[in-house]
């Protein structure tokens, strides 16, 4: 009887996950066609902006049409990201089908005028938008409508960044600080999976990143199998990181609050933020902080590609790329902050590298992945993300410095929806976590 009962129940899995590889399929390679292609142009309008520099003089009235594009066809879609994450918690109107055309476009306008800006924030766009529209056509109740959601979420991050086990990982754990959703766990794998196969089989290929170090025992502790002083040396980077992480999320918010109560004409706030970016990147006498800062057409210029060779940032590298993003994205411009977060902890990890002797390679990559984790409270997506870009030979190390980082960098993130299930702290951590919890959840109806 029991072995009956136990085919039965494996028979039920077995139906279960067919039926939800069946509802995410189109779902996620619709998200992978849409990825590939934000990703193909992406790449054809940064060339175009370095071989036009005077496009970043048109940055003023690109910000002033994203706004009326919003204004006039958005709705709801100006939450962005937020927005996807409120119907998770609270499934309600969707996910507009509007938003997939507008932040794909409005994001390839930033990025050909010279906003900086990255691109997570467009996939994961695209693709809750697609869940929600496919929700709606499969008529899935509430609880699946929440899981294809995140499906979506995973697609979307697998499919740009070329990493489907984090994709999957950061859909599950982004949601909430301290809690993941088992539930969505293979349904989200599913969708990355499936997302990443479609937008590589477009012909597109993600930057590949290298660390040369591949670690080594201690000479004092031969027994242990990483450098014990390295360690010390990455934790209180991580540190850094962490930090590095919360300034982000509150500078950007800081912005985006104050630029809209001292300008009270909305049309106004894209312009003065793109006069900013533009002088202060005439001030650096450089355009190496514009756009996404994967790669730059100066050899020698800063960039992420260049943040693991000795020599590739300044010393305040880190903080430029910072101060531009958060005051593109909070004045009006659209994209992601992911890739920004990647600039901004490799630059950072250069210098730290510099100054402390450690493998150069192998803390910026720690910081392209800490500070990342830090902004976003997602330490286990990030380390997963080390290990798919990486190699697992420094997993010790990705580990040490993700989860250092998110404890640092409190309890402010880049996603303001972003709930608080398991406080960090454990003074007053009860009484913090539930006043955290009830403003972010009031926060959804504030932007609407």
């Amino acid at each position: 009887m029991n072995n009956t009962k136990y085919a039965v129940a494996q028979l039920n899995i077995a139906k279960q996950l067919l039926r939800w590889t069946i509802i995410i399929f189109p779902v996620s390679v619709s998200t992978g066609l849409l990825v590939a292609f934000f990703l193909w142009l992406l790449d054809k309008v940064t060339i175009l902006r370095w071989q036009n520099l005077w496009l970043i003089y048109l940055l003023p009235v690109a910000g002033v049409f994203i706004v009326w594009l919003y204004h006039r066809f958005g709705k709801n879609s100006v939450a962005g990201n937020n927005l996807v994450i409120d119907e998770i918690h609270e499934p309600g109107g969707g996910v507009p089908l509007q938003m997939t055309p507008l932040i794909l476009f409005t994001t390839v306008i930033t990025h050909l005028f010279g906003g900086s800006a990255g691109r997570e924030g467009t996939a994961i766009q695209m693709g809750g938008s697609m869940a929600s529209q496919f929700t709606d056509w499969f008529k899935l109740p509430g609880p699946d409508k929440q899981i294809l959601l995140m499906c979506g979420m995973a697609a979307g991050f697998a499919a740009v960044f070329g990493t489907p086990v984090a994709g999957a990982v950061f859909a599950l754990e982004v949601l909430y600080i301290g809690r993941i959703k088992y539930d969505a766990l293979i349904p989200c794998l599913i969708a990355g999976i499936i997302a990443h196969i479609t937008c590589v089989t477009c012909g597109i290929q993600h930057t590949h990143y290298t660390i040369a170090y591949k670690g080594g025992t201690d000479s004092f502790f031969p027994h242990i199998s990483f450098d014990l002083f390295l360690l010390v040396k990455i934790i209180i980077a991580s540190v850094l990181f962490g930090i590095t992480g919360l300034v982000f999320a509150e500078l950007s918010h800081f912005i985006k609050n104050k630029s809209q109560q001292l300008i009270p004409n909305p049309w106004l706030v894209p312009v003065t933020g793109a006069i900013l970016v533009v002088g202060i990147s005439y001030l650096l006498g450089t355009f190496d902080y514009l756009g996404l800062g994967v790669t730059t057409p100066n050899v020698n210029g800063v960039s992420i590609v260049n943040a693991f060779k000795v020599g590739g940032a300044g010393y305040l590298s880190w903080f430029w790329k910072l101060l531009l993003t958060a005051i593109t994205l909070g004045m009006g411009f659209k994209g992601g902050e992911v890739t920004p977060l990647f600039f901004i902890g490799a630059t950072l990890g250069n210098i730290l590298a510099s100054i402390s002797g450690a493998p150069v390679d192998l803390l910026a990559g720690l910081g392209f992945i800490a500070v990342f984790a830090g902004a976003t409270n997602t330490p286990l997506a990030c380390t997963l993300m080390g290990i798919e870009l990486f190699g697992s030979e420094n997993i010790i190390y990705y580990a040490v410095a993700c989860f250092t980082a998110y404890y640092f960098s409190g309890h402010s993130g880049i996603y303001r929806s972003q709930r608080i299930a398991v406080a960090k702290f454990t003074v007053d951590s009860n009484k913090e976590a539930s006043s955290n919890s009830i403003k972010k959840k009031d926060t959804f109806q504030d932007r609407k």
